[in-house]
């Protein structure tokens, strides 16, 4: 017996954004728990987002990041100009950090703690599913790899597969 159309969507989208956001293609109930991010997570992020700001301050006096669309252009920057090296992982990161305030504030996204086999990191929750959005690597492994980023895209994309998602989960 094969799934129905709107089964199969469903199917199609998981795993189009667990390739898409590094989560395994598995449909079994996640290994996974989330928790709310601690003071000490906060401190975390916000030094992380302190990273990008000072490299922004640096190379073209942003004074502030707003945590929206309108910094897209210059993490876009930060990219394109290679401030951080693939070598560089922990920058990188700090700028998949600022990617994800973006998406957060684009999207029903909201910054928690994923506990799983790989540890405990901060990660990107969509709604109350356990569908999660692992922005410190997004970018991150994209660069390491040599891709170009294009954040426009990848904020239009992520806005895609996750009506996609709403779609094939009704």
């Amino acid at each position: 017996m094969y799934p129905s159309s709107p089964m199969k969507a469903m199917f199609l989208a998981i795993g189009f954004l667990g390739s898409f956001f590094g989560q395994s293609r598995r449909i079994a109930a996640p290994a996974h728990t989330f928790s709310e991010l601690t003071p000490a997570d906060v401190v975390r992020l916000n030094q992380q987002r302190d990273v990008v700001l000072a490299a922004a301050r640096t190379r073209f006096g942003t004074v502030a990041l707003t945590r929206t669309q309108k910094d897209l252009p210059i993490l876009q920057k930060l990219i394109d100009d290679k401030v951080f090296d693939k070598s560089q992982t922990y920058q990188l990161q700090c700028l998949g950090v600022a990617f994800g305030d973006v998406l957060a504030s684009e999207l029903p996204l909201r910054w928690v703690i994923i506990t799983d086999e790989y540890g405990r990191d901060p990660t990107l929750r969509y709604k109350n599913s356990d569908l999660n959005i692992n922005a410190l690597t997004m970018l991150s492994k994209r660069v390491e790899k040599g891709e170009s980023v294009n954040l426009s895209w990848l904020l239009h994309t992520t806005r895609e597969q996750l009506a996609y998602y709403d779609q094939g989960a009704r």
